[in-house]
């Protein structure tokens, strides 16, 4: 594997794993061979949400209105290369400035809608935006009060609304100025197209470019994942701003002709309704709500899902129980997925495994050359575990090391930082993540956590994940998981921090201890103390933000 960017475009091209298709290229041909399909809805309560009537637009009508959103930011003097921070929840308008800003050739770093002035000022300096674009409010959320904040004589506040308003209707005018203009700016797939954040769990978030290229790749690793075919409905409920979201429904829906229905924020019963009304095909959820709805079967059973093929999660290990039910009582199968924004891409399915123990916490080690799983991914893939402290390949099962991952998906490095660490010798990516090599042979990989999370308790290494893990089926729990804190004699400890259910008893050390001990937990591993909140920390995708908690934890001894 070479490390040079331009040598590392030849090659992936010379092996077919990258191509010439951009986003907006892939716009122009649904919008040509499928003018009238559904390309993108908002949710039914986008009113109460944004004070706007929720808009529904066909791949014809989303291509004349990103056509002319390209000309309104031309005309406002941004055009190839500038970036431009864009803070829009999951509506219309979010997938339109995707489109624009491919047309243009511009950056687009889009952000949560969470982030405010703070995160907003250092999103600034590192990546120096011309303007930022949003919306006047979502929900409680001021957002152009939050924009303003940044905004100086270069930096253009450009809203929704006001600012920018978009129509359906093709404009003769508008198209020629874009050719005009394209003709005179030359893009292909290798430019950056998006600069994404990383998700803050363990820290500041950092930028992430990503190419046309970088993404359809993950796109394509999706597709094999959720086996998505021409024509799915996607009903897609996290920001549209990361890898779940781009790589898991916006550029699989322009590659394969697909419909997205928009959610946010999340809201348990209009999701549902949601699934069943636009007659959902895919969609992916976080690991808590499908913990809620196998615990509820009265709440699932009174929907008719008949056009749900199978449903997909992530973004922390899933319940080996909850896959169980979801097949056995729902008839679904549940799609285990592992990526991150720097271009990791591991999935596991029902053709990996039928075993819900080994798809809840395990991934196929894909880019190995292993024949057994070859296809698309496999190929375009490369990842390997080295150990944390030799830096040596390590191919036992049972042993854990650093994942290394390389190939068509994964990104160049970090925006404005020291990357001179983040890479192999060969060119692969340091994740940060352990994993362990499982089976004999060893085929699968098991996410043991991150390198910076390891509790290290008197020289005995403990997986915060192992263990939040098994606390998800804990009873009179809403939420739970697991953080270091600091022991004079130990060195650290684990606490358990818990969020409980106000309608069950209360809760202790002990009940968590025995619960752990019946799942076969060894005892140095038990929580040694315990602390309750009202809610964990997460970061805009649902990730517990475990430095946080450890933070939390700390004030409070």
């Amino acid at each position: 594997m070479k490390t040079s960017s331009q040598q590392r475009i030849d090659d992936y091209r010379q092996q077919g794993w990258w191509g010439d298709i951009t986003l907006h290229g892939q716009l122009e041909l649904q919008a040509r061979e499928n003018p009238d399909l559904l390309a993108v809805a908002d949710q039914p309560n986008r009113k109460e949400l944004t004070g706007d009537e929720p808009r529904r637009l066909s791949y014809a009508e989303l291509h004349a209105a990103s056509t002319q959103v390209s000309c309104d930011l031309l005309n406002k003097g941004i055009g190839a290369e500038d970036r431009v921070i864009v803070q829009l929840p999951n509506i219309v308008e979010l997938v339109i400035c995707y489109m624009a800003f491919s047309k243009i050739g511009a950056i687009m770093s889009p952000v949560p809608v969470q982030y405010g002035s703070h995160e907003l000022h250092r999103i600034c300096s590192t990546i120096s935006p011309v303007a930022i674009i949003t919306v006047g409010h979502f929900g409680a959320l001021d957002l152009a009060q939050n924009a303003a904040t940044i905004t100086q004589d270069n930096v253009q506040l450009l809203v929704f609304g006001a600012d920018l308003i978009f129509t359906t209707e093709n404009h003769p005018g508008s198209d020629k100025q874009l050719s005009n203009y394209q003709r005179a700016h030359s893009s292909d797939a290798d430019d950056i197209l998006t600069i994404s954040w990383t998700s803050g769990t363990t820290g500041t978030p950092k930028g992430v470019p990503r190419s046309h290229n970088m993404w359809f790749a993950t796109a394509r690793s999706c597709a094999e994942a959720g086996d998505y075919q021409a024509g799915d409905r996607f009903l897609n409920i996290f920001p549209l701003v990361n890898m779940a979201s781009i790589g898991g429904f916006l550029f699989p829906a322009l590659l394969l002709g697909c419909t997205i229905i928009l959610h946010h924020p999340l809201d348990p019963a209009l999701y549902l309704a949601q699934l069943q009304d636009e007659k959902i095909t895919f969609t992916i959820t976080p690991p808590a709500l499908l913990n809620q709805l196998a615990k509820s079967p009265e709440m699932w059973n009174q929907f008719d899902f008949s056009h749900l093929r199978s449903i997909g999660s992530g973004s922390a290990p899933l319940a080996p129980w909850m896959i169980q039910v979801f097949k056995q009582q729902y008839d679904l199968e549940v799609i285990n997925f592992y990526g991150s924004n720097e271009g990791i891409s591991l999935f596991c399915t029902p053709l990996h495994t039928a075993e819900p123990e080994v798809r809840a916490t395990m991934f196929p080690r894909l880019g190995c050359g292993i024949d057994r799983f070859d296809s698309y991914a496999n190929g375009a893939l490369l990842s390997k575990v080295v150990d944390t402290e030799t830096g040596q390949v390590i191919v036992e099962s049972g042993k854990v090391g650093e994942l290394l991952f390389g190939g068509a998906t994964v990104f160049d490095g970090y925006l404005g930082t020291d990357n001179s660490d983040l890479f192999s010798n060969d060119g692969y990516f340091h994740t940060g993540d352990l994993v362990e090599l499982c089976g004999e042979p060893p085929l699968f990989y098991r996410i043991a956590g991150r390198c910076k999370d390891i509790i290290n308790r008197g020289g005995m290494k403990i997986s915060p994940v192992e263990i939040d893990v098994l606390l998800e089926g804990l009873p009179s729990s809403v939420e739970s998981a697991v953080c270091a804190y600091q022991d004079d004699l130990m060195g650290e400890k684990v606490c358990a921090c818990v969020v409980v259910n106000p309608e069950t008893d209360d809760l202790n050390l002990q009940d968590i201890a025995n619960f752990l001990l019946d799942q076969g937990l060894v005892k140095f591993k038990l929580p040694e103390r315990i602390e309750f909140f009202e809610s964990l920390p997460r970061n805009p995708l649902g990730k517990v933000q475990r430095f946080i908690l450890e933070e939390l934890v700390s004030q409070r001894h």
